[in-house]
């Protein structure tokens, strides 16, 4: 494994040394290009968002979005979805939610509610929003706004799979909740067929739970 390098912020002042290493394993266009994300302590990082970033190719690729609330708590987690997506907010829970951000990347909220909000929210500006719930305080997501259509967001084994990635020089964006800054960026060529390994100087921590007791007197699990 070789060392790509150390990603700097001067505003910030903060260094974040990058690992990376390279495996190509052929040229095959139908093949994938697989990302693998681990913390400092070398385990798999999960909920690390991935964009591929090609500045001739911001094409907008529509999906289906959602953040629901089940079991008072937000699912998922960590999400990613291209500007102009727009994401639903359902309400999976027997007590109502009070979702909200004031992150700069988009001000919203959406005021005491069952079941699903009449409209989903326009997520319009690129950026990182921090969620939150105006009667459950514990409870907090991320959504990752990014610009580009190949953004995916690490499974439990910390990995991402592209598959079709064009060929070409990609800004390579990786971000996690518990980064000490925006996101760790890097320039990267790609090729059908490739293999990274990144290593993010972070140490993993536990998701926000649940309390036991003393929320949602309504809820019925």
């Amino acid at each position: 494994m070789a060392l790509c390098g150390l990603w700097s912020d001067e505003k910030m002042n903060l260094k974040i040394p990058v690992l990376c290493a390279l495996l190509l394993l052929g040229f095959n266009t139908q093949a994938e290009v697989r990302l693998t994300i681990t913390d400092q302590q070398g385990k798999a990082l999960e909920d690390t968002v991935v964009e591929l970033l090609d500045p001739a190719n911001k094409t907008f690729s529509a999906k289906k979005a959602e953040v629901k609330q089940q079991d008072l708590t937000f699912i998922p987690f960590v999400s990613a979805y291209q500007t102009g997506t727009e994401v639903d907010f359902p309400n999976m829970d027997k007590t109502r939610h009070h979702v909200y951000s004031f992150s700069p990347a988009k001000v919203f909220e959406l005021k005491l509610y069952a079941n699903k909000p009449e409209a989903p929210v326009l997520f319009d500006q690129p950026g990182i929003v921090a969620l939150g719930c105006n009667i459950h305080d514990y409870m907090q997501a991320y959504i990752y706004v990014g610009e580009s259509p190949f953004l995916q967001v690490t499974d439990s084994q910390g990995q991402v799979i592209f598959n079709q990635l064009p060929d070409g020089n990609y800004q390579l964006k990786l971000w996690h909740p518990w980064q000490n800054a925006d996101w760790v960026t890097q320039q990267v060529q790609i090729k059908q067929g490739q293999v990274m390994n990144y290593q993010l100087a972070i140490t993993a921590q536990e998701k926000p739970q649940k309390p036991k007791k003393g929320f949602g007197a309504s809820y019925t699990p």
